[in-house]
């Protein structure tokens, strides 16, 4: 058995100082290293004495192939970038088909359908500064105030206007004849004293069949001008009332229509008449034997279907 107080012998490190050949080793292997990273610059073409870029041997090669033709630096960018960044094309044009604030109103935009076309009548009017998201563009060969869309358009009066030029709007509606789906008359209230003319104007919209939207201000009536471009190909289903197709929710939805009828109250009349035919021609008496439905009640229920809709003067 060996003695425990023997003590464990320490190895010594050797130091070695490097010979000119461990030198180029070395330096071979990081060349080896380094290798890919060179042939990643070379394809790049960076020009590491500043800080352009320098044109892409794809792009060197397009004119050579090509006389005659030669690449714009827009297109030498397009081919820098797809030999410097992954393919990303879906995302690049979802961007390019975002609308695009123009508040001086540049770029030609005629058939695009990303521009809102303005007439020129309306140059000057404060609420182009407050379209800014989306683009437009003057033209001079649409007749209603804004095109928002092929079968869309905008017709834009201020109620000062309107009081000072009463023919005005009329004579513009008459002049869109059939060309437009969806006319919609904008119509900004500027002024307190504006029931009697929005009667006249509603009048005129009803028979020139165009629809009414009213802004309180020019940035509200800038926002519904945005919204009707940007809303363009959507469906109406995001604004449509959603009811379920059976007979009882639709039961519910036009008989809780009347003041102070709730749902207890439809299923109450529901049990006692069985259908909507038998609520509509019973008699308030018949009407006021149902629990929980008062001589009140029951009588605006009966007026609901016996009075006109339109009441005589």
């Amino acid at each position: 058995m060996a003695d425990s107080s023997e003590q464990p012998t320490q190895r010594k490190r050797q130091f070695r100082i490097p010979t000119v050949e461990d030198i180029e080793k070395s330096r071979k292997d990081a060349e080896k290293r380094l290798a890919p990273v060179e042939s990643m610059r070379d394809a790049l073409s960076f020009d590491l004495s500043s800080s352009t870029l320098q044109p892409s041997p794809a792009a060197t090669e397009a004119n050579t192939r090509a006389p005659g033709v030669v690449v714009s630096p827009a297109q030498q960018s397009e081919v820098r970038t797809s030999h410097t960044q992954p393919d990303n094309t879906a995302t690049i044009a979802a961007n390019r088909a975002l609308p695009v604030a123009s508040p001086s109103g540049g770029g030609s935009g005629r058939g695009s359908g990303q521009v809102v076309l303005v007439n020129e009548l309306q140059r000057g009017n404060p609420v182009l500064e407050c379209i800014r998201n989306v683009r437009w563009s003057y033209s001079k060969d649409i007749i209603p105030d804004y095109v928002v869309g092929r079968t869309s358009c905008v017709l834009y009066l201020s109620v000062k206007y309107h009081r000072l030029h009463p023919e005005y709007i009329s004579k513009r509606i008459d002049g869109l004849g059939k060309s437009y789906r969806l006319r919609v008359l904008l119509i900004h209230v500027d002024t307190d004293d504006c029931k009697i003319p929005l009667r006249e104007i509603n009048r005129i919209a009803v028979v020139g069949e165009m629809t009414i939207l009213l802004a309180w201000s020019l940035d509200e009536a800038g926002r519904y001008i945005e919204t009707l471009k940007a809303f363009e190909h959507r469906q109406p289903d995001i604004i449509r009332e959603r009811v379920e197709d059976t007979y009882m929710a639709r039961l519910t939805n036009s008989l809780t229509s009347i003041k102070s009828v709730n749902k207890t109250d439809v299923l109450t009349l529901s049990s006692n008449f069985g259908s909507f035919n038998s609520v509509s021609k019973a008699t308030s008496d018949e009407l006021s034997l149902c629990a929980g439905i008062g001589d009140l009640k029951a009588q605006r229920i009966f007026k609901a279907f016996h009075e006109p809709f339109i009441p005589e003067k």
